[in-house]
């Protein structure tokens, strides 16, 4: 029986230096075989996974011995929290870890989407010229409204106002009194933040007061052409009225790194069809190369307290 299984991929380093100390399982496909994942944990004491493991009470039920679940990331959703509170086990999200590696994303992402110049290589490759056709916006002078004002988004911020934006925000959890609001302008709520705002960027949990939070209505009061970032969690976004809403041209674009189904299937995938002014890609904001790094030795060390303390 293992002390450490993880179902998901980890650097190397952290890996190796778990396993000097601990017996570990590394299976990054175990998060595909959940009845091997519940045998693989019957005696484990900890169990490291991404966004993807499905930590539920069934797999903490078949893990008796389970002191704590590692997380390499920061979004909760794939853990039942309270089954893991009423079991005393402990959750450890790499909180920080990767906030630069999202918050370049959604910077880079707010840049291609207003500047709409660089899927022109067919286009070009073909012997045409689409200058005119190809002229976008700059950044600067623009508002980036980000719903959600947490380490990631204020990260955004400082990028986004070294641009040249004018950073605005909604988010009831952050106090008034937060010296965040002296760069970043203050909404109350998001109906007053959607029409200010050229780019939204989401950055909240995926709980039932958020799942659906901008679904047509809310994209109706944004402004004609703006864009909207999601880096947050899939739900969050109705994806079928975005994809209305950029179809219909009010959307000026939309970058989806998460989805309602993840792995995005065919037929969910389908609404985007036909769309040129959008970036699909597979929740890897806040994986990079370096941010792997960060994350997996922050969640090594947490896992490796967690274990000592009980030992």
């Amino acid at each position: 029986m293992s002390d450490i299984v993880i179902s998901e991929f980890m650097d190397a380093d952290a890996v190796e230096g778990l396993s000097k100390d601990f017996d570990l399982l590394y299976d990054p496909e175990l998060v595909d075989r959940p009845d091997d994942l519940r045998a693989a944990v019957a005696g484990a004491r900890a169990l490291i996974v991404r966004n993807r493991t499905r930590v539920t009470g069934e797999v903490l039920a078949a893990a008796p011995n389970l002191v704590c679940v590692g997380r390499l990331g920061v979004g909760l959703d794939n853990i039942d929290l309270e089954a893991c509170t009423s079991r005393g086990v402990a959750v450890l999200p790499a909180t920080g870890a990767n906030d630069q590696a999202v918050a370049e994303y959604v910077i880079a992402a707010a840049l291609l989407l207003l500047r709409g110049a660089y899927h022109a290589g067919a286009d070009m490759l073909s012997g045409a010229w689409p200058r005119q056709a190809l002229m976008g916006r700059e950044v600067a002078g623009k508002t980036l409204g980000l719903v959600g004002c947490g380490g990631i988004a204020r990260q955004v911020a400082v990028r986004a106002r070294a641009l040249g934006m004018a950073v605005a925000a909604v988010d009831p959890f952050v106090a008034e009194a937060d010296p965040a609001w002296q760069e970043i302008t203050r909404h109350e709520t998001l109906e007053s933040l959607l029409p200010a705002v050229d780019v939204l960027s989401l950055h909240v949990p995926l709980t039932e007061d958020t799942r659906g939070l901008v679904g047509a209505a809310a994209l109706r009061r944004m402004r004609p052409g703006a864009v909207v970032v999601n880096t947050s969690r899939g739900g969050v976004v109705d994806e079928a009225a975005l994809a209305a809403s950029l179809k219909s041209g009010h959307l000026g674009g939309a970058a989806l790194d998460v989805f309602e189904e993840e792995p995005l299937g065919a037929e969910a995938a389908s609404v985007f069809a036909g769309l040129s002014n959008l970036i699909l890609t597979p929740h890897i904001a806040g994986v990079t190369v370096e941010a792997n790094v960060r994350v997996s030795a922050l969640t090594a060390r947490q896992v490796r307290a967690a274990l000592e303390e009980t030992a």
